[in-house]
């Protein structure tokens, strides 16, 4: 199979089609949310690498549970109380009539992860009123096939390593029509660097003061037709390029989690598993170049 990847036109996860993305920010509190939501469910796996995870419904994408498809995907600062993030999604997709139809609502399935923005100086005191319900019923509204880089949504507060961090997205496609794309959320631990860059044995610490602080958070979508078990598999893949581009990574102090999509608008044509090599590492490609975008 002769590939070769260019750049969308967007070089953006929505170049997949059928996704759009909301994000929101709340400048008082240097936090926000990002939401990936496609036009129709999809199936969705998810690898967590991180020591110190913040997830929601991920169990569900495990593929030996019952729930085959999915209504999108959130990601969120704030540690714990972003996971109310996904509340607001939810509440927000279901008046739209999106989920499964169960009993007089219906019920979005809508896994998310958090990373740890709340020591980055923003005013945290909201008592029992955090915003994260609301940043989540707000991004629904902010749907977007044009997606915002930097300083923008779960990446709002964020920092990597010394540096500020952020959201960032990119995408390939190859000249026979698979696609893939990334965005993500880099809160890191360790240092943005590309792989020239590394002196082998060197291990920087720039962020020790601000253990438990950290986390990156990815999605990643594709045209090709997999069910969980294949997503599972292209995340599980996905998660080396965010070895290659933050050092150190997966530590104790990281929650590190990448989400795994498959839109199904292109068929499999021969074998999955060559096909899966390629995509797999096109995925870990294009995650490296997210994470370089999400700080430039």
């Amino acid at each position: 199979m002769r590939i070769i990847a260019k750049p969308g036109l967007r070089d953006s996860i929505t170049d997949i089609g059928g996704l759009k993305v909301g994000q929101v920010a709340c400048e008082k509190a240097v936090t926000g949310v990002t939401a990936v939501i496609p036009d129709a469910p999809v199936a969705m796996g998810v690898d967590v690498r991180g020591g110190g995870p913040g997830t929601r419904d991920t169990d569900a994408l495990d593929p030996t549970c019952l729930v085959d498809r999915v209504h999108g995907v959130v990601l969120s600062g704030g540690s714990v109380f972003g996971l109310a993030a996904a509340d607001g999604v939810i509440a927000a997709l279901s008046e739209k009539g999106i989920g499964l139809p169960l009993g007089p609502r219906t019920v979005p399935v809508v896994p998310s992860a958090i990373l740890f923005d709340l020591m980055n100086g923003g005013d945290k005191d909201w008592g029992m009123d955090a915003p994260y319900r609301a940043l989540g019923e707000q991004v629904v509204l902010a749907l977007s096939e044009d997606v915002d880089q930097g300083r923008a949504g779960a990446g709002f507060g964020a920092r990597a390593g010394a540096k500020a961090g952020g959201i960032g997205t990119a995408s390939f496609e190859t000249e026979d029509g698979l696609k893939v794309g990334a965005i993500v959320a880099v809160n890191s631990f360790g240092s943005v660097m590309n792989e020239s860059g590394v002196t082998l044995g060197d291990v920087s610490l720039p962020k020790l003061g601000f253990v438990g602080a950290n986390t990156t958070i990815a999605v990643i979508a594709t045209n090709l037709a997999l069910d969980k078990a294949g997503c599972k598999r292209l995340a599980m893949m996905a998660q080396d390029g965010l070895a290659r581009s933050i050092r150190p990574i997966h530590t104790p102090f990281d929650g590190d989690t990448v989400f795994a999509l498959s839109t199904a608008s292109k068929p499999l044509d021969g074998d999955l598993a060559p096909t899966m090599a390629v995509l797999g590492t096109l995925a870990a490609d294009c995650l490296a170049r997210a994470v370089e975008k999400a700080v430039a």
